[in-house]
């Protein structure tokens, strides 16, 4: 147009954009980020990040136990149980009621098909109960009266009924439903005891369908190899002793439950 001045068109610059990398000392500010914000009163920076290493331990596992846990709720029914095993108690006030016989189908409480049965070690010809099973019943009979509002749960021994619950007695406990299993062989079809005899420590869950009584679960860990430094761990989900040696410093050691301190 008249009266207008051309303008020239810029060139495109031949500089390229740079490409600045953060300096090392930047870099190396730059610490991973924790999975919260809670610290404690004079932690350290090395105790944080120890901390938060463990800390992803043990959201792994986490999700182990309930992947294991699904796993297990997954399982198909097994087998049928051979007999409607006879058991012996006491019912009545501290064991001083009446013994009478009850059958395996008659543990199972109105409205409840699932029964937890934990073989106690606890035989005839043992002196005493194993201290090892009366650490973890002195914990069984305070949760018992939660764990039977959605399960049928009783101890079984295969001592005399009128030893059991003497013994049940001296050791205070309240809650839980005993039984002997001396007039049967559930012990030894249900690793209660071993090919000699010996009593064993197991923990059985049985279902009902349908009217019939199958096996769902053992606690069959105590069978499988052990890892080196390991016993076989295989009822540790109902003794909480060890779970809060596990939380210490020293750990378990080599430290195992006694009858009396």
């Amino acid at each position: 147009m008249p009266g207008s001045k051309k303008r020239s068109a810029k060139k495109p610059s031949s500089k390229k954009p740079s490409l600045k990398r953060p300096s090392s000392k930047t870099a190396k500010s730059r610490k991973p980020s924790s999975k919260h914000k809670i610290r404690f009163p004079g932690e350290s920076e090395s105790y944080r990040a120890a901390r938060d290493r463990l800390l992803d331990a043990e959201i792994e596992m986490r999700r182990t136990i309930e992947s294991v846990a699904a796993q297990r709720r997954k399982l198909p029914i097994g087998g049928q149980i051979p007999q409607d095993y006879t058991f012996e108690e006491i019912v009545g006030e501290n064991g001083a009621g009446i013994k009478r016989k009850v059958r395996m189908s008659e543990l199972f409480a109105p409205g409840k098909d699932t029964l937890i049965l934990y073989s106690f070690m606890f035989g005839p010809e043992m002196a005493s109960a194993c201290p090892s099973c009366t650490s973890i019943i002195d914990g069984l009979d305070g949760e018992a009266p939660h764990v039977m509002q959605r399960a049928s749960f009783a101890i079984v021994a295969k001592s005399p009924i009128e030893r059991i619950r003497a013994w049940a007695k001296e050791r205070g406990w309240r809650n839980l439903r005993f039984l002997s299993s001396a007039g049967s062989t559930y012990n030894h079809d249900y690793q209660g005891e071993n090919a000699k005899g010996d009593q064993m420590p197991a923990l059985n869950v049985f279902v009902r369908r349908n009217g019939k009584i199958s096996h769902f679960y053992n606690t069959e860990l105590m069978f499988a190899p052990s890892d080196p430094g390991q016993d076989m761990r295989h009822v540790d989900m109902i003794w909480p002793v060890w779970n809060l040696f596990d939380v210490t410093p020293e750990g378990r050691g080599k430290w195992n439950p006694k009858l009396s301190y």
